[in-house]
């Protein structure tokens, strides 16, 4: 996985390489260093994440416009 596709899955899935560290256990440094392309993703990692990107890209979440989420926000009710 080069560091592009590597910073297209995290757009994909909205992760930061932060929140991915948190997920995977690992050190933020090591993810950056991903990112960057000096140290190798690891076959499991770039398989997991391709996994999840792949199905991000395929079915993204629904999207509301805002007037019908406002009307849906019970913080919204003016009661």
């Amino acid at each position: 996985m080069t560091p592009d596709r590597f910073r297209e899955c995290l757009a994909l899935l909205d992760w930061t390489q932060r929140g991915l560290a948190r997920q995977l256990e690992r050190h933020e440094g090591t993810v950056r260093q991903w990112a960057r392309g000096t140290v190798r993703i690891p076959d499991d990692v770039e398989a997991w994440l391709e996994v999840r990107a792949t199905h991000a890209a395929k079915y993204p979440a629904p999207a509301r416009p805002f007037a019908a989420a406002a009307a849906d926000d019970p913080a919204t009710d003016d009661a």
